[in-house]
């Protein structure tokens, strides 16, 4: 799932080389942890979330499929 991903994000941002996805497991959960630019950011999220709410119900649905748990968070450093 993280390919897909990462796909999709640097698709939406103006910095795809800023772009860094990292994984984490926690209780049995995959957590996809986005980097971004901080200009990008506002992009991913998008008005009211519906950008990022998206992703995660694309990420969902792809990882029921394979009956696994996904979930994005955006970190902010």
């Amino acid at each position: 799932m993280q390919p897909f991903l990462e796909y999709v994000v640097k698709g939406l941002v103006q910095n795809p080389e800023a772009v860094s996805i990292t994984s984490a497991l926690r209780e049995g959960t995959t957590v996809y942890e986005l980097r971004l630019h901080p200009t990008d950011v506002g992009k991913i999220i998008g008005r009211q979330g519906m950008t990022i709410n998206a992703l995660r119900s694309l990420l969902q649905a792809g990882s029921a499929k394979q009956g696994l748990r996904c979930a994005v968070e955006i970190v902010e450093d």
